[in-house]
């Protein structure tokens, strides 16, 4: 008998997603490789730090808006169930985001199989059949993907077989004692790594075709964060640690266990130089691995083949019935938003459950009614603003939905790809609420006093804000017709009279009257 849902992993999304049919009186099964939730952390990160803020004093008595400062929680309705009572630190480690997985698991009752290798997907009449190591199958009339990016993504290099890889080097710092080191990869991974063996280490360089991407600048918080970026100011004090630009092109592993490496220099004459290294680490990011699937159900891949392609709706776009969770579904948003990570696709697990069941099983996405007037719309986009979670970590990506059908109705968190592409149906008149960053904010100094920019509060020129700010989009009839942004604000406060509620009230009077 085939299940309604087969959800492949037991990490934060499969748990997610599993916790939401749980509660819900849904059929499905969750099929997990490892002996217990979470498998990716017990491994990773390799130095055993997270780099996922665990603010636990933010102040705030408001459970929603303390998950803008928590981005290891899951979602549900047990108070009891926050990472936050699990570290106190900021930047936890690993074993604590594994306890909680553990008790998440088994505080929502959600059913995994623990030790289900599964080996082979195929797809039938009925659905898709999965097999195990075992020879065990299991049916299931839609499969959800929620296994991360497990396979190391190993370069074009040639020679890289012979380097030593992130997933399996030692760790121990003291094995590098007075060698030379080539790291390659400019990500966390790589400056994580560096960190990690500059006190014994005698030289060290960090290699990568493109320059380093800081996160406080670019706000995609898979680029280098500072917890890792040490490194950085030992490069630049001349601390026998460099930081190169350009293409590794060969590396040679010598009779005597050295590497010879040829390096091609981004932006010198220079056009190739040979280094010398005692070791070589690959830390080259990861990959979605595909190679379980058949010909019948191969789901097609993009960004240099590292992530499934999907739809507005986290579906696979060429195989219907295949969706994907958790960090799978960054190719919407790649190297942009938050959906490769917790705090951020958590609110895209709720979603997707959202989809499912509108699309499967006579469900609508949850609403409120709402009075069709300028200032009741103003207010409940005022009171989302300055509480919602998820418009904060999904910025630009998730969005709330005011519609006006002569009623009005208010969703929350809805995917702004899946209102575009019709997931919510037609309407007459409808505004789309994100918080988002101004256009270019990633292309300047964000500590540069000498950069001119748009004032705290300056409502008459908040479309040129570039920090965090409230956006409102109104459509008519499907088409986008005005914009209109509220202007940013210091503590994240959009609620003044003056300079937010009024000018917003204005502008939704202004759209309805000139709709007709």
């Amino acid at each position: 008998m085939a299940h309604d849902y087969v959800i492949i992993g037991a990490g934060p999304a499969g748990l997610q997603l599993a916790a939401q049919l749980e509660r819900h009186g849904h059929d499905y099964v969750v099929l997990e490789r490892g002996p217990g939730p979470g498998t990716f952390f017990t491994r990773f990160p390799r130095h055993r730090r997270l780099i996922s803020i665990n603010k636990v004093h933010t102040g705030y008595a408001d459970p929603e808006q303390r998950l803008r400062m928590d981005w290891n929680s899951l979602l549900s309705d047990d108070p009891d169930l926050l990472f936050t009572r699990y570290s106190e630190e900021y930047f936890p480690q690993a074993d604590d985001l594994l306890r909680y997985l553990a008790d998440f698991a088994a505080k929502t009752g959600v059913r995994v199989r623990h030790g289900v290798d599964v080996v082979r997907i195929g797809r039938g009449d009925d659905g898709f059949t999965v097999t195990d190591a075992a020879g065990r199958t299991r049916q299931g009339r839609r499969l959800i993907m929620a296994t991360g990016v497990s396979q190391l993504n190993v370069p074009p290099i040639p020679g890289i077989e012979t380097a030593e890889r992130y997933d399996t080097f030692d760790t121990d710092p003291a094995s590098f004692t007075d060698q030379r080191v080539l790291i390659i990869g400019k990500g966390n991974s790589g400056f994580e790594t560096a960190d990690a063996l500059m006190a014994k280490a005698a030289v060290i360089h960090v290699a990568g075709p493109h320059s380093v991407r800081m996160a406080w600048q670019s706000h995609y918080v898979g680029h280098l964060r500072a917890v890792n970026n040490n490194f950085l100011d030992s490069y630049q004090l001349k601390s026998q640690n460099s930081v190169l630009d350009g293409t590794v092109e060969s590396i040679e592993r010598l009779d005597d266990g050295r590497y010879r490496v040829v390096f091609r220099y981004a932006r010198t004459v220079e056009a190739l130089r040979e280094l010398h290294y005692d070791r070589v680490i690959a830390c080259t990011g990861f990959r979605f691995d595909a190679s379980v699937f058949d010909d019948s159900c191969r789901p097609a891949l993009v960004i240099d083949d590292r992530f499934p392609e999907q739809t507005s709706a986290y579906e696979s776009v060429n195989v219907p019935g295949l969706y994907f969770a958790g960090t799978l579904t960054q190719q919407r948003d790649f190297k942009k938003a938050t959906s490769g990570f917790i705090h951020g696709f958590r609110y895209g697990v709720r979603a997707l459950y959202r989809i499912l069941t509108s699309r499967y099983h006579g469900g609508a996405w949850p609403a409120q009614e709402l009075e069709p007037t300028p200032d009741a719309i103003s207010d409940a986009i005022i009171e989302r603003v300055n509480r919602s979670s998820a418009l904060w970590q999904q910025f630009a990506v998730l969005g709330d939905v005011v519609t006006v059908n002569g009623s009005g109705l208010y969703q929350e968190e809805v995917p702004v790809a899946y209102v575009a592409d019709g997931g919510l149906g037609p309407a007459r008149h409808r505004f789309v609420v994100t918080l988002e960053y101004g256009a270019g904010h990633d292309t300047v100094d964000p500590f540069d006093i000498s950069i001119p920019r748009v004032a705290e509060n300056d409502y008459e020129n908040a479309h040129d804000a570039s920090y965090l700010h409230p956006v409102v989009r109104y459509y008519r009839d499907g088409a986008l017709t005005a914009v209109h942004h509220l202007a940013e604000n210091l503590e994240n406060e959009w609620d003044l009279p003056v300079v937010h509620r009024q000018p917003l009230t204005a502008f939704a009077k202004e759209c309805l009257a000139d709709a007709g």
